[in-house]
This record gives structure tokens, sequence and C-alpha cells, in this order.
């Protein structure tokens, strides 16, 4: 279960360290992408599966449907953790969440 509210500085390159507990429930392969109130949402691969099933199960018909798979869909990116726990934050999400020089994770059972 992802809990629990850690901070963290954002070194050179806009690369963020990872919290331990975050890292042992999430694992190496993890996705970040653009999330509501000027945020961004962290998820392991196995919730993003289910996240991506959700949003393109519906009507491309429907424009909340486009909007929304736009939105997460098309802000996403796969990134890999290194071996100090690391991970760089591409500029476009960097610029959406507002971020400076310190980023607060906010576990959120299922995501970060």
């Amino acid at each position: 279960m992802i809990i629990g509210e850690y901070k963290s500085k954002v070194g050179d390159k806009k690369r963020v360290s990872l919290p331990k507990k975050f890292r042992d429930e999430l694992g190496e392969e993890i996705i970040l992408t653009r999330g509501y109130e000027d945020t961004l949402i962290l998820v392991n691969k196995g919730m993003w599966e289910k996240i991506a099933k959700e949003v393109i199960g519906g009507s491309f018909i429907n424009k909340n449907i486009r909007d929304t798979s736009r939105f997460l869909i098309g802000g996403a990116t796969q990134l890999s953790i290194d071996m100090q726990g690391r991970f760089i934050i591409p500029d476009s999400l960097f610029e959406h969440a507002g971020l400076t020089d310190e980023i607060v994770f906010i576990g959120l059972i299922n995501w970060i």
C-alpha cells in the first residue's frame, strides 16, 4: 500500500530521489504523467495498464474520453529508476507541475 508524504530536493537535470518506501511498492519501471490541479501522477506499470484500459475503454466519439486520453496518456512517459533510486522528470511534466527545487511525494494507496 502506498501511503505517506515525503519531500525530496530536485537536483541537477531535474533529477529526484523517490523515497525508498515508495520504490519498494512501485518497482523499477514507473510511469509518470500529468495530474489534475498542477500535479503529477506516478504509478507502476501494472496500475498504468489498468488506468489506460479504463481511459481508452470508452467510446472515441465521447469528447470527455478523448480529452482524458490526451491529457493522461498523451502526457505520460515511462521511466526507469537508477541504482540510487532517482529518476529525471521530463521538461514538459516539470513545467506542468510548476516544480522548482523541491517535490512532495504523496502516497494515495495505488499511486503517488
